[in-house]
């Protein structure tokens, strides 16, 4: 008999982790607090472990206006030197899969086609649950009963505190950095001579703009979505207290020291926003009674790397194949455990990672070990490594062999 299934939260992963719930047969209903199911922001990479889940979910990469990548830089922002590069065209025979870049809109707008016929609750905001009796409770007094509750309600989620029974432990930490972000229509770039002339140093790709004359995480990240359309920039820098009210002025101060035709798009940049970064170290568990948690409720982290959006697909398309063939309420506890086991220390390898920008793996090493799996096995220490371990996953096959080691179908 199919599940009864809450999804708290319409964001990336709510979406993906419905529709992966709703395609392996199980009944589904969204909670979403706003009253608009809309994505806001910038754009984001799609890596291969995570394009593997969403083809398999019927995602339309053409539909969403995605862009494919060629590489993958890390270029010195002041010189334009390059650093480090991973070529990427041969992504589908070196990782099975092939790297997007896609505006966050265009990805949730599709993703919203594919869970068209389920039930989407708007302005049902989640105040509290019980994972023993298996109900939410909404801030109008009501209380809304599931089999299975999935907590994607993301950075500062609430069911978070209730699986840790500690909201207090629950909360997020800011990392004392926060990130410019600006989008340009290519438009109006494509007769800028200082434009024109970065097209001859930018591969194809997501470009890492790195600052290297201080010990620090500043850096800008550039690439294209919209097929080509639109650039997408994001500059990391520390948070400021600084009095000036304009972001642009304060970006320009960041980055000042940066190579002048960088400098120039960002003199010519619209819209100027700043996003604090915040992050949780990994959590014991991600699970209790009928509640488990996905995306940025079970391991927000930060976006070196990419990460973020492409492990919370990752946790969808995980629940979907162990929860797909006809679980029934006794199976819930021990399917429930098996995502964790297959789900649990690679996240927070990668949350781990997310500390630090490409090519500077080996500075949390030790932290990235503590989640090896096997204990003692080897963990990235290398820009190349970090690629290999995010991108050539395949969640399905895991899945598969975790099924097969406990004698259970999928």
């Amino acid at each position: 008999m199919p599940l009864q299934v809450i999804v708290v939260g319409a964001g990336i992963s709510g979406l993906c982790t419905a529709v992966a719930l709703q395609q392996a047969g199980h009944s589904v209903k969204i909670l979403e607090k706003s009253a608009f199911a809309a994505e806001v922001g910038a754009a984001l990479l799609i890596t291969p472990n995570g394009e593997r889940v969403l083809s398999r979910l019927g995602f339309d990469f053409k539909r969403a206006r995605a862009d494919d990548m060629t590489c993958f830089e890390v270029l010195d922002g002041v010189t334009l030197k390059p650093l480090h590069r991973a070529e990427l065209g041969n992504a589908r025979e070196e990782y099975g899969a092939p790297l997007y870049t896609v505006h966050r809109v265009d990805l949730h707008n599709e993703l919203l086609r594919l869970i068209s016929t389920l039930d989407l609750q708007l302005s049902s905001k989640v105040v509290a649950a019980d994972a023993e009796e298996g109900f939410v409770l909404l801030e109008d007094g009501t209380k809304h009963y599931a089999d299975l509750i999935i907590g994607a309600d993301g950075l500062h989620s609430v069911l978070r505190g209730v699986v840790l029974g500690d909201q207090e432990a629950a909360k997020s930490t800011p990392s004392g950095m926060s990130a410019f972000r600006f989008m340009i229509p290519t438009e109006d770039l494509k007769d800028d001579p200082y434009f024109q002339e970065l097209q001859k140093t930018k591969g194809r790709g997501n470009s890492v703009l790195a600052d290297t004359t201080a010990q620090t995480e500043r850096h800008m990240v550039w690439y294209t979505c919209r097929s080509g359309q639109v650039q997408n920039f994001a500059g990391i820098h520390d948070s400021t207290l600084s009095d000036v009210a304009d972001l642009k002025t304060l970006m320009l101060e960041e980055f000042s020291h940066y190579h002048p035709s960088l400098l120039h798009i960002l003199k010519v940049a619209p819209n100027v926003t700043d996003w604090p970064l915040s992050y949780h170290d990994p959590l014991p568990t991600w699970h209790r009674g009928k509640i488990v948690l996905v995306g940025d409720a079970a391991h927000p982290m930060l976006p070196f790397g990419a990460q973020g959006a492409n492990q919370a697909i990752e946790d969808a398309g995980a629940l979907g194949a162990l929860f797909g063939s006809g679980e029934s309420v006794a199976d819930l506890s021990n399917r429930l455990a098996l995502f964790e086991q297959v789900r649990r220390l690679r996240a927070s390898r990668v949350q781990s990672l997310s500390r630090v920008r490409l090519g500077r793996e080996k500075e949390v090493e030790d932290r990235v070990r503590q989640y090896a799996e096997p204990p003692g096995s080897d963990v990235p220490t290398s820009f190349l490594e970090r690629l290999a371990h995010d991108y050539k996953i395949d969640v399905f096959e895991i899945c598969k062999q975790a099924l097969a080691k406990e004698n259970l179908k999928n």
